[in-house]
This record gives C-alpha cells, structure tokens and sequence, in this order.
C-alpha cells in the first residue's frame, strides 16, 4: 500500500469511529469500515481466510483477515 492509501484507511477508521462511537459489536465497525474505505475509492475484502504454511505444508487453521485492503491491485 501507498502511504497515501495508509491515510485513507486511517481517516476511515476515524470516520466511523466518531459516526458511530464506541459499544457497538466488532462486526459493525467492520461493515461501516468496509463502506468508507470503498467510498474512498479502495477494494475491499472482508473475512478473508488465512492459511498456515509450515515448511511444506499448508494447513487451514481457521484465521481469518477482518478486512484486506487492494490485495492485487498494484
């Protein structure tokens, strides 16, 4: 990510914040960060999985990403 794609994630989260407050549920600051930063004009992917890999293997051991920010796009 550019550091100016940084800002944009950064006065997103801002954004909710202070639209929002504090007490909600993780899930929707998620959907609300999701909407700002697209608004922004970035891509977004929400609960992305993420894989383990040890040595040769791969293993999928349940995490999950909140969100990705322009995977791919650069």
């Amino acid at each position: 990510m550019t550091e100016n794609e940084v800002s944009i994630v950064r006065g997103s989260i801002f954004n909710v914040y202070n639209t929002l407050g504090p007490g909600l549920l993780e899930s929707a600051y998620e959907a609300a960060l999701k909407y700002e930063i697209e608004k922004a004009g970035l891509f977004v992917e929400r609960q992305v999985s993420l894989p383990m890999h040890y040595e040769e293997i791969t293993v999928d051991v349940g995490y999950r990403l909140d969100l990705l920010v322009e995977k791919g796009c650069h």
